[in-house]
């Protein structure tokens, strides 16, 4: 129960459950996005607004072993009280939508897995574009599809500065942010904890992140966090926009 790109089949999710298990050293990991601190550009930069036909392609490489696991496409198809964000893989096909109500505060979350219907709606990226900005959400969950039961949902959100990086669409100056999803509730009642973290690479200019990064952990009853499992970890990095 990972980040929501593919379904994972029985025998890759044990072999990720393995690789999770050995010292990082053994693994031939996704090399971490390098990018160079900048002074915060001026005047600060706004969010560029939803407009229908927007449209992001994004590699996305699984960090354990550099695999390319999919070649993901979002492009926005309504924009109203609801910004849509449709999503479709090489690989997996169509996949669930991105809702946003309104722009910049997430409804429908198809990031994770399984993807999550919030109650209440949560910000996508730091409300303020600043370094040492910081906010913390509470609200609750539904998995998609099965409205019958919710769960807890806790978000920190730490905005760490500002950045430039570069991807296969080209040099940009983002904002990193880090989100952190400490001790929610799982749908999966065999876990006793679990955490979520991501690190995001924020570009105003094209209304979305160019990279992204992100990971969880849980605990099954009688473990500790040494030998915790991991859920995928995933990184997202900008093809192409429009």
């Amino acid at each position: 129960m990972g980040i929501a790109l593919l379904e994972v089949n029985p025998r890759r999710r044990a072999l990720l459950i393995a690789v999770g298990s050995l010292p990082v050293a053994c693994i031939p990991a996704q090399p971490y996005p390098s990018a160079t601190p900048v002074a915060p550009p001026l005047p600060t930069p706004t969010i560029r607004p939803p407009q229908v036909g927007q449209e992001w392609v994004y590699a996305v490489r699984n960090v354990f072993n550099q695999e390319l696991v999919d070649i993901l496409t979002e492009r926005v198809v309504a924009v109203g009280d609801q910004v849509r964000i449709a999503r479709s893989g090489q690989k997996a096909g169509p996949l669930p939508d991105e809702i946003q109500s309104p722009w910049g505060d997430i409804v429908q979350d198809p990031h994770w897995n399984p993807p999550q219907r919030f109650l209440k709606a949560v910000p996508l990226w730091p409300q303020q574009l600043q370094a040492g900005w910081s906010g913390f959400y509470r609200t609750r969950y539904e998995v998609l599809g099965s409205p019958d039961f919710d769960y807890y949902w806790g978000l920190n959100i730490n905005a760490i500065g500002w950045e430039q990086i570069k991807t296969p669409a080209g040099e940009f100056v983002v904002l990193k942010y880090v989100n952190e999803a400490p001790f929610f509730t799982s749908n999966d009642f065999a876990r006793v904890a679990n955490v979520r973290e991501e690190t995001v690479w924020l570009s105003p200019e094209i209304g979305r992140w160019v990279t992204r990064r992100s990971s969880g952990r849980y605990l099954w009853a009688g473990m500790t966090w040494a030998s915790a499992l991991w859920e995928d970890w995933y990184e997202w990095e900008l093809i192409s926009w429009k």
